[in-house]
């Protein structure tokens, strides 16, 4: 017989994702096969700012009086780290949780974001393979798949599949059976949940370490531009595709043909191909800037209904969905035609120069009135091609575009670094508008200091674009030193040369 041992297992849960039932389960099923069990929770914050930690530890002793469980895992001596969302794990190999040697880390590879994640200006989400990487590195074995696609399509729980991986792993002594009587004596959704252990149960022992997506189906696009599609390098056309059936969707193949017009003056032979890539993707991003037209067509479509019917588990049940929208007079004049609406926007801009007002609203989509009126705004498409708020946007792509193309004919790395400017022109009402401010003020400086580079290797320029695009996306501090720095690198490169602006770049931390 072998030496009774200790084991401990850690459940890192954000709120909603059924923590305290897995910890529960998990105990009631050690209790069930004989073993002495304990389990104790530390609460965390909000949502995304700190996870609520439930710990559990298991003897497979006889109990006496001298035995004593911890309230918290030893650093390095964790058996099994069960986390329900992703970045947990990460979270836990930062403080030195799981061992190599020892722990078992089964994971749900879905991720919930943080709040640095979502409050970011620039793109910060934390980047799945180096969590995956960091995870095989930090663990003896490593079970991990989406979890929370596996439950959605199965009509059950994370944490009940997850307590099927467990089962499966082998790495607490308890039998399956244990398991499923454990959820029986809970009384919490047992069939659900006993369905959601089996599946886990199945995908652990049949080894997917990873659950790979399906593949995206074929885009269905006019044949016109299908056979146009043909016509761009192979590395091209997957961003081509998914952007031309972007841009029908939005508004129609005209419009797609005008977004093929504009990328061709960066494909042809001998262009570089990176350059082509960011411009096609930023361009179609940009194309299909989300308006007030564009908000109700998305927020009526059949799909959109289905999925929060599915995923609140509604079934036959009448939902109430309740849509909070804030525009400002730039957006609700924006949708109108250019000729009609520019004097007002002009009388506003020097009205409410900082910031124009706006009108909350309260959206019930699920009632009729409240459906029709915006489904009715989403049918106003045909007024985008003439609307102040397409003017204003394209005349910018057009002028980003002209200036792209003229540093491409200076030094392709510079050309990058401007075409990836496009990435500041973001977000709704006066966040666009000051992000805007900023792309504008990047590109007359980037001009300026190529002009004084001519003939040179436009170092200063290309470092200057990409130093003032960090800074901008680290959020408002970095907004407001972004023009000071341009302000500084433009003057040395005036007064004192390349090396001079070249130093004042390397003494910023970005």
């Amino acid at each position: 017989m072998s030496e009774p041992r200790l084991l401990s297992l850690l459940i890192p849960a954000v709120g909603g994702q059924g923590g305290g039932v897995l910890a529960e389960w998990i105990v009631e099923a050690a209790l069930g096969d004989g073993l002495v069990a304990h389990s104790t929770s530390i609460p965390g914050v909000a949502q995304r700012t700190g996870s609520t930690t439930y710990y559990v530890e298991i003897f497979t002793g006889a109990a006496d009086d001298t035995l004593a469980f911890s309230l918290y895992p030893v650093p390095g001596a964790l058996d099994v780290l069960l986390a329900p969302e992703f970045l947990e794990v990460g979270r836990a190999i930062e403080a030195g949780i799981p061992s190599p040697s020892r722990t078992t880390i089964i994971a749900s590879t879905h991720r919930l974001f943080s709040i640095h994640e979502k409050t970011a200006t620039g793109r910060s989400i934390y980047p799945s393979d180096q969590l995956e990487a960091a995870a095989r590195a930090f663990s003896r074995a490593f079970i991990a798949f989406d979890a929370l696609a596996v439950a959605r399509e199965q009509g059950t729980e994370v944490n009940a599949v997850l307590l099927g991986a467990l089962a499966a792993s082998g790495a607490l002594p308890i039998r399956p059976e244990a398991y499923r009587a454990a959820i029986e004596r809970k009384r919490v959704q047992v069939e659900t949940n006993v369905r959601g252990f089996e599946v886990g149960l199945g995908l652990a022992r049949r080894g997917p370490e990873r659950a790979r997506p399906d593949p995206k189906p074929p885009l269905r696009m006019p044949a016109g531009f299908t056979d146009a599609l043909t016509t761009f390098p192979e590395s091209l056309r997957p961003i081509v595709g998914e952007a031309l059936a972007r841009l029908i969707d939005y508004q129609d193949e005209k419009y797609a043909a005008r977004y093929l017009e504009r990328l061709a003056p960066f494909v042809g032979s001998g262009r570089d191909l990176e350059l082509a890539r960011i411009v096609a993707r930023h361009l179609a991003v940009w194309m299909t800037y989300e308006d007030a037209i564009r908000v109700a067509d998305l927020k009526t479509r059949a799909g959109r209904l289905a999925r929060i019917r599915e995923e609140t588990r509604a079934d036959g049940a009448e939902i109430v969905v309740t849509d909070y929208l804030r525009p400002d007079l730039d957006e609700l004049y924006g949708i109108l035609p250019y000729r009609l609406v520019a004097p007002v926007a002009r009388w506003a801009e020097r009205r409410w120069p900082h910031g124009r007002p706006t009108l909350g609203q309260h959206v019930k989509t699920t009632t009729i009135l409240g459906f029709l009126r915006l489904w009715l705004l989403a049918r106003c498409r045909w007024l985008r091609p003439l609307s102040y708020r397409a003017r204003r946007e394209h005349e910018r792509i057009e002028r980003w575009l002209a200036t792209v193309r003229r540093c491409a004919e200076w030094n392709d790395a510079l050309a990058c670094q401007v075409a990836r400017a496009a990435q500041l022109v973001k977000g709704y009402g006066e966040v666009r508008r000051r992000m805007s401010g900023l792309f504008d003020h990047l590109l007359e400086t980037v001009l300026k200091l190529a002009a004084l580079e001519a003939g040179g290797g436009f170092g200063v320029s290309t470092r200057l674009a990409d130093a003032y695009l960090r800074l901008v996306l680290q959020g408002p501090e970095g907004e407001a030193r972004a023009p000071v720095l341009a302000a500084e690198v433009l003057a040395r490169l005036e007064k004192n040369g390349p090396d001079a602006a070249l130093a004042a770049l390397s003494q910023t931390s970005v």
